[in-house]
């Protein structure tokens, strides 16, 4: 890997000022779970640049009330709405085989955490909806990156994959007993590994890939944890949440920089045991690990056969 990236920006930053001043009209960009915090923050960063911006969500009459306020709000009528689940392998087919012409930015946000009961659909649900729903949607559009002549993936992780690694051998909880938030961990280190495999494939073609974690923002995502439970002082706003996304989308300070892992805007440093004490939280060697990455893509193509 090469230098450690560092950039002007820190915690504090914002959407708005990470990508003051850049132009990216005619780019376009494909958003998942835009409905809500900072899915809907990093739409409106990216529109008020120029980008035709899709979004793609699980309920298009939400969407589309998202839709017409960040037109009204951004001045760009080159928002649209499309339905997809990425739990529903099918839905993020229909998606795909929908989609023409080339794709600048793909941005996987959508998420869930911590369901309090074990659920299976195409395998443990966290892990689903989190890493496997999103590694389908980029190999289906990944013609559609290539032909964008440079284009950025970027995942929502999240510091929650601190606390597990992929367990390759007991994905859905058929030997361990159900941990909501060891499968939640799971799933975050899946798209970090995500990351990781793409840039290391499709970096030649163009396609940059990264992740990130966004900090703790109270959002819809706490839904099932009684809300957010960070002290006050280490929060960040929706504006600051989607400031890393933002960032890795759409700023030129970041172009030909791929499979890596950034937090408040920065990339965060590798660590070898879960921080105890708030802050940089960083990123565990095991997320990075290219074997990993690589073990994990070939047995993500074989569930999706």
């Amino acid at each position: 890997m090469s230098e450690f990236f560092r950039s002007p920006f820190d915690r504090h930053s914002t959407a708005s000022q990470v990508i003051d001043g850049v132009d990216l009209s005619g780019k376009r960009a494909v958003i998942t779970g835009a409905t809500s915090g900072i899915g809907v923050e990093t739409a409106r960063a990216l529109a008020s640049a120029g980008v035709d911006v899709t979004l793609v969500v699980r309920r298009p009459d939400a969407g589309e009330q998202v839709a017409a306020d960040l037109r009204a709000k951004t001045g760009n009528d080159a928002i649209h709405v499309a339905r997809l689940d990425v739990a529903d392998l099918a839905s993020v087919n229909a998606f795909v085989a929908s989609w023409a012409g080339p794709l600048h930015i793909l941005v996987n946000n959508a998420g869930i955490m911590m369901l309090p009961e074990l659920e299976r659909g195409t395998g443990e649900q966290q892990f689903a909806t989190n890493y496997l729903g999103h590694f389908a949607l980029a190999l289906g559009l990944h013609s559609a990156l290539a032909d964008a002549g440079g284009a950025r993936m970027v995942t929502v992780s999240s510091s929650g994959h601190l606390f597990s690694p992929v367990v390759f051998d007991d994905l859905d909880y058929r030997f361990r007993p159900y941990d909501a938030l060891g499968a939640y961990g799971q799933s975050k280190t899946a798209g970090v590994l995500l990351a990781v495999e793409a840039d290391r494939r499709w970096s030649g073609e163009g396609i940059r890939a990264n992740a990130l974690h966004p900090g703790a923002i109270a959002t819809n995502l706490q839904r099932h944890t009684g809300g957010l439970k960070t002290p006050e002082p280490y929060r960040k706003t929706i504006e600051q949440g989607a400031a890393t996304s933002v960032f890795l989308a759409a700023s030129p300070l970041v172009e030909g920089v791929g499979g890596r892992y950034f937090e408040d805007v920065n990339e965060a440093p590798q660590v070898t045991s879960r921080p105890t004490e708030l802050g940089v939280l960083g990123v565990a060697a095991y997320a990075l690990d290219a074997a990993n990455a690589e073990r994990l893509w070939d047995l993500s193509t074989t569930i999706l056969r």
